[in-house]
């Protein structure tokens, strides 16, 4: 199943690359029309530039989930012992699955508010960027639940070697 993992996350990664890439052309547009008057102003270009860019922020963060590069505040020493390892570790995958559970579960509520909405210049149903919000906190949610079991395997194998 990791090997799945990271083949998905593999292919997230090189999502995220061709995302940037493309982000650059929406942008390098509206810079080159506001400051050339060589272009037009496209106004779709703003909303397009938009979409990328929450998917950007939504493939970036379950890339983080999965390395463990997320955000988290870490206010006490780290553990020395298996156990307060398991427990630091432990304490935030399951935050980060709480919090991802509830992502999914009301972005679902989310996306459907979003699949009666229309972009203004592209008319571009905005289901297309409102999904991202269910399906990341899905995404989080396994990813982080694979590692809370991966903690708790290497916390196993410990006490089986002190014993």
């Amino acid at each position: 199943m990791e090997k799945a993992i990271d083949t998905f996350c593999n292919c997230l990664r090189v999502t995220l690359g061709v995302l940037v890439a493309a982000l650059a052309i929406p942008v390098g547009m509206q810079v080159i029309a506001r400051y050339s008057g060589f272009l037009p102003v496209y106004l779709w270009t703003e909303e397009l530039a938009t979409f990328i860019f929450v998917w950007i922020v939504m493939i970036g963060s379950m890339i983080a989930v999965w390395d463990g590069t997320h955000f988290d505040v870490q206010v006490l020493p780290d553990a020395t012992s298996p156990l307060g390892i398991l427990l630091q570790k432990g304490v935030v995958l399951v935050l980060i699955i709480a919090f991802a559970l509830v992502f999914a579960w009301y972005g679902i509520e989310y996306a459907k508010f979003g699949a009666l909405q229309h972009s203004t210049m592209m008319r571009a149903n905005k289901l297309v960027t409102f999904v991202s919000v269910p399906l990341a906190g899905a995404v989080w949610a396994v990813f982080a639940l694979v590692r809370l079991k991966q903690v708790i395997g290497v916390y196993r194998d410990s006490i089986k070697v002190t014993s």
